[in-house]
């Protein structure tokens, strides 16, 4: 039986995906952008965004690239996140948006 992870290199590993529903009446506008990017910084992995599951991916670290979502209230977040702290930013990017912002 072939294992197709055995030939990937050292270090490299799958990428961890979920996602929230935008509950903020106003969906990712500015401020949550903002606040969305600042969070995804924090973290040495590399955090992507997107409105459907299979893309097209957005560096969640741009504030400029997250507010091109233009994501409405009730708009579906899918989050790829790949990286040594992967876990932990994925943790705090469900917590950022299934908390509404702080907004609501």
């Amino acid at each position: 039986m072939h294992d197709a992870n055995a030939s990937r290199a050292a270090g490299e590993s799958l990428p961890l995906t979920a996602s929230a529903v935008l509950v903020n009446q106003v969906g990712l506008h500015a401020r949550p952008s903002v606040k969305l990017t600042q969070c995804a910084k924090r973290f040495a992995a590399k955090v992507e965004l997107a409105l459907a599951p299979d893309g097209p991916w957005t560096d969640a670290k741009s504030p400029v690239k997250v507010m091109r979502v233009k994501a409405p209230q009730g708009a579906t977040l899918h989050f790829r996140i790949t990286g040594p702290d992967g876990e932990a930013a994925l943790a705090a990017m469900l917590a950022l948006v299934n908390d509404g912002f702080g907004e609501t």
